[in-house]
């Protein structure tokens, strides 16, 4: 049987044995029919609030927090109308609005990029600023960690009069669901801070998983983060895999999002009797899969079904890279193999050692082979396999294991997140 696998800006076509292959894909949710309207609608009557035009005004200063480029936020349709709202219906001056990219532990966006998200004409007539987490100045501490490290945020979303959370919301590996407070925490929040929130310890709590916020020690304190800016204006939305809007989730930053996540669940969230000797999974397609440090995502959710002694393979395109230079990159490269990763990051803290600990800790359970643009050297250099045609890994696999085998594909990668229903 032929499977479409999400890759890059199209799709990787892979043959598999039909009769040993079960493929899970999310819930089918149709588009809104009247995308621009559903969202304008959503400011009018939004969830545990008042409407947004009773927030901003003439002469208030709002701060518009907007995803970066590693995430599939459709900015080029939702920023336009926001900012068309704001001057039309809030009589709100153009330099009174400021964009703020949260771009967490991420690298700035260059202004082509940024173009590229909010439209050319948004970048030349806004203030577009990208969130430095490493720079002081930009900071202001708002209170403390559960591990007593300042819980410092963005400068310009605190001195904001009206603060709006733009995202969209699927399944994360460690924080149960994204958009929500995560827009702010950690999204324009202090290195030093999301490094002690997404620390070891707290990684490794086995309710630091998909789907699960209420129990989440991260989770919890990403949002207690998030509160102590004061009120906040949530804009989330919900998408297909054609990106097109299927929910626009907007009022109190907690409320509105609670109910995206309970949209998102009951489509995105997949049983399955047993588990699998073999995964084949992606990472949704660029941008989600435009480097091997975002690839982990999907690494996890096949992680959730497959059999101890199996194989994973993720099919990324990663054209941006592992990227090379990342703190990522760097402890991968200190490691001589997967648990020698894990006994450095219990020795020593490092920024974005998540990723990696992730990458790990699902090595203890299964192979795992990636198939994308990047290098077979590199690949190995990361400690993973490298897959350069997934339809004969699978056949050479098969003869491995001998007898028969079950095989499950994610095509959408953690759009997807299959769980054992028993």
């Amino acid at each position: 049987m032929k499977v479409k696998l999400a890759y890059g800006d199209g799709y990787l076509d892979v043959d598999l044995p039909e009769a040993l292959t079960t493929v899970i894909t999310p819930l089918d949710q149709p588009g809104l029919p009247d995308e621009k309207g559903s969202f304008c609608a959503a400011l009018d009557a939004p969830i545990g609030t008042t409407p947004l035009r009773e927030h901003a005004g003439p002469g208030k200063r709002i701060c518009i927090v907007f995803t970066d480029i590693t995430r599939a936020t459709p900015n080029e349709r939702i920023i336009p109308w926001l900012l068309a709202y704001l001057r039309d219906e809030c009589a709100v001056r153009l330099e009174h609005i400021t964009l703020l990219n949260a771009l967490g532990t991420h690298g700035p966006n260059s202004p082509e990029q940024l173009s590229k998200m909010l439209t050319p004409q948004v970048v030349r007539d806004y203030r577009v600023l990208n969130h430095d987490g490493a720079n002081p100045a930009a900071l202001v501490q708002v209170g403390h960690t559960a591990e007593g490290v300042p819980a410092m945020l963005n400068r310009h979303l605190l001195e904001a009069d009206v603060r709006i959370i733009t995202g969209f919301i699927e399944p994360h590996f460690f924080a149960g669901f994204s958009g929500g407070p995560k827009g702010i925490m950690p999204g324009v929040a202090g290195l030093q801070t999301v490094i002690s929130n997404h620390g070891r310890k707290n990684i490794a709590n086995p309710n630091a998983s998909w789907g699960i916020t209420k129990g989440n020690p991260l989770w919890e304190e990403i949002r207690d983060i998030a509160l102590m800016a004061g009120p906040s204006f949530l804009i989330n939305v919900t998408l297909n895999e054609t990106r097109a809007l299927t929910g626009v989730f907007a009022g109190d930053l907690i409320e509105a999002h609670a109910q995206g996540c309970e949209f998102v669940r009951t489509s995105a969230m997949q049983p399955v009797p047993e588990l699998f000797d073999i995964v084949i999974t992606t990472n949704s397609g660029y941008p989600l899969d435009q480097n091997l440090y975002q690839a982990v995502k999907g690494m996890s959710a096949a992680g959730r079904i497959v059999k101890k002694g199996g194989a994973i393979i993720v099919a990324a395109e990663c054209r941006a890279g592992l990227p090379d230079g990342s703190p990522f990159v760097d402890l991968l490269g200190r490691a001589k193999d997967p648990e020698d990763l894990l006994a450095i990051i219990t020795r020593e803290t490092f920024p974005e050692q998540w990723q990696p600990q992730i990458q790990a800790l699902i090595q203890r359970k299964a192979q795992i082979f990636v198939h994308s643009t990047i290098p077979e050297e590199a690949i190995r250099r990361a400690h993973l396999l490298p897959a350069p045609d997934i339809s004969a890994l699978v056949e050479q696999l098969r003869e491995e294991y001998g007898g028969p085998v079950r095989i499950a594909v994610l095509p959408q990668g953690p759009l997807t997140i299959p769980y054992l229903s028993q």
